[in-house]
């Protein structure tokens, strides 16, 4: 049975983390196929077993440089969510999105595609004939419980370049170097592609109050915070992660090329959560629950127009009881 964006036990691996004198985690990714006939690889560094979000973000995949006239490219059939947002993020290629609430959309590189799942949405993503390197990632946010009901929504944001510490940066969620996102969220987040030239150390102004990750999609990074004066090695495809109390994010660019990151962050997120195939709940029975309202083709989740083929079909419930997860304290 193919697998779309979740797998059913995300938490198989512990996260590699830095000694706690350093304050800096580094989570390694692992592969993973994502859903449909051609099983795409991913590679997830979010969630895993030491830690399941930084902020609301809860999960973080990151694949390509993808050649399409060799792997036939991303073919994810229609699928639900509930209780999230996606977003969608790329670097090279385009993705042609339909969702439920009635979005036909293209995804392409530097403009960010959100949807909001809320209480349901089905959604299909397929990279355009036009596309022959596919490179990027799929985030999602989960929505607190106050919001995680929110009604389907979609929003397209393209932010403009800016130079923030003699960087090149793309805000699409929340601010950073004076610059702010008018994508509206549930909870205060940050979400922004930097560009960093070799050599460049960055000293970039930040909230206290979040946690922080910097995904490395090429070159070589170290990340610091003014409570970690000492630089960690972050290599390219991992995610380097920083607690709450830091007010001065320090990114070095150390390598010969260019280094391209991904900053994340956002308040620690008080709540537990359920995540499972491409669920978000507060507990096992709900799960179950939005797993058979799926199979039964509920109108909690609608349908996708215009996608060839069928939808995707959910796995079988694991024989243990899912438990509640959030970042050990």
């Amino acid at each position: 049975m193919p697998v779309s964006n979740a797998e059913s036990d995300p938490a198989e691996l512990v996260c590699a983390a830095s000694s706690p004198a350093a304050g800096v985690e580094v989570l390694d990714p692992r592969d993973v196929p994502l859903g449909g006939p051609r099983a795409m690889a991913v590679r997830r560094t979010l969630p895993q077993r030491g830690r399941s979000l930084i902020g609301a973000w809860c999960f973080v995949d990151h694949y390509g440089p993808d050649d399409v006239s060799a792997t036939g490219g991303m073919d994810v059939a229609p699928h639900p969510h509930t209780g999230l947002q996606t977003a969608s993020w790329l670097f090279s290629g385009e993705i042609e999105h339909r969702d439920s609430h009635g979005a036909h959309a293209l995804v392409r590189p530097g403009e960010l595609n959100l949807m909001t799942a809320g209480r349901g949405i089905c959604h299909s993503e397929v990279s355009t004939p036009g596309t022959s390197v596919l490179h990027g990632v799929q985030l999602w946010i989960a929505l607190p419980d106050a919001h995680r009901d929110a009604p389907r929504d979609f929003e397209h944001h393209v932010p403009e370049p800016v130079v923030v510490g003699g960087a090149v940066a793309r805000v699409f969620l929340g601010s950073l170097g004076g610059v702010t996102s008018p994508v509206r969220g549930f909870t205060p987040l940050l979400g922004a592609e930097l560009v960093v030239p070799a050599g460049v150390v960055l000293e970039l102004a930040v909230d206290p109050a979040f946690e922080h990750g910097v995904l490395v999609d090429r070159g070589e990074v170290e990340l610091a915070g003014a409570v970690v004066p000492r630089g960690t090695v972050v290599p390219r495809g991992s995610l380097g992660c920083l607690g709450a109390g830091t007010a001065v994010l320090r990114l070095a660019s150390t390598g010969s090329e260019e280094a391209r990151v991904l900053l994340l962050g956002g308040e620690p997120f008080g709540e537990e959560i359920v995540m499972w195939w491409n669920f978000i709940g507060r507990d096992h029975d709900e799960v179950v629950r939005f797993r058979e309202q799926w199979e039964r083709g509920d109108e909690r989740f609608g349908a996708v127009v215009g996608y060839d083929g069928d939808r995707l079909p959910a796995p079988s419930m694991p024989k243990a009881r899912l438990r509640p997860r959030g970042n050990r304290r």
